[in-house]
């Protein structure tokens, strides 16, 4: 017999591909109804048999996005409403909200191969994003995280990214901050008067020059961490006399240049976070003292945006 049932979702399960799991999952169990993103959490409307249900409600339980954290779920009975298939509904807004926020999340591998790869619309664009990684916390204004309450509002999306966005067999279903390079956000390159310098800023630093560069959340400013003078001259700049400096790695193989690194620590390099991990120095590395001065750790970190 077919029953109606409301599911209630909470903790980090917006920005975080939830709805686009549920839309799946309910086609694979022949679940109708719907799912939207509400001020709390996320909201699943589900008429089937009540065993599917019960499966599916499982599955979302026990499998859910691995970026996703359920802090607290629920489900009721309800009337049977009718309906004949399964859709993402428009999110809810209340005065009352209540929803954990997913921090952003450093590129993932298969966005990776699309800004490497030379036949690929996004090869080396610096913004490209999917359900499974790029800026979450940083460009949201409001709640329930859809693409008109974030930053991204102001870049309305090309009909090539449209259609990602909207084809549920593809990654990018439902993707906020879908973007490309016809669409989104562009990069250039500055000095104090203005005057721009297209495609310099690896040389730039390999000619020892400092360069501010905007990250997800902010201004960061960088120099080849290999040329002594580039690093002395920015602790000057920054008048940090003795506090270590972070070094960004290309990846684990540079790292293990100049540090020892275990395979827990290689894990949280390569976690989703992406975080500055604290590492003990190799006796012989040929980095500058300046980065931390008077002792034998190094903070490192890996990129984590394309354009890093």
């Amino acid at each position: 017999m077919t029953v109606a049932r409301e599911i209630r979702i909470e903790g980090v399960v917006q920005g975080v591909g939830f709805r686009p799991f549920v839309f799946r999952l309910a086609s694979e169990f022949g679940i109708k109804g719907w799912v939207l993103n509400s001020s709390e959490g996320v909201t699943i409307w589900a008429e089937a048999e009540e065993e599917l249900i019960d499966g599916f409600y499982r599955e979302i339980l026990n499998h859910p996005p691995k970026l996703a954290i359920i802090v607290k779920h629920s489900i009721k009975p309800r009337e049977i409403k009718g309906y004949d298939h399964f859709f993402i509904k428009h999110s809810e807004r209340s005065d009352h909200k209540d929803v954990i926020i997913s921090p952003d999340v450093s590129t993932c591998d298969d966005c990776f191969r699309e800004i490497t790869d030379p036949n690929d619309r996004r090869y080396h664009y610096p913004f490209t994003n999917c359900t499974n990684c790029g800026p979450r916390f940083t460009i949201i204004m409001d709640v329930p995280y859809d693409r008109d309450k974030t930053t991204m509002r102001d870049f309305p999306m090309c009909p090539d990214c449209a259609r990602e966005f909207h084809d549920p067999m593809f990654r990018r279903f439902h993707a906020q901050p879908n973007c490309c390079p016809k669409c989104g956000p562009q990069t250039t390159l500055r000095d104090l008067e203005g005057n721009v310098y297209p495609g310099l800023g690896h040389e730039f630093l390999k000619e020892g020059k400092i360069l501010a560069v905007k990250g997800l959340g902010g201004f960061h400013l960088v120099c080849d961490a290999t040329n002594r003078e580039s690093v002395a001259a920015l602790r000057k700049r920054k008048i940090r006399e003795f506090k270590p400096f972070a070094v960004m790695c290309k990846d684990l193989d540079v790292v293990k240049r100049y540090c020892h690194l275990s395979p827990q620590e290689a894990e949280l390099l390569e976690s989703p976070a992406h975080p500055i991990v604290i590492l003990k120095r190799r006796h012989l590395d040929d980095l500058p003292p300046e980065i931390a001065p008077g002792i034998h750790t190094l903070g490192v970190m890996l990129p984590y945006t394309p354009l890093h």
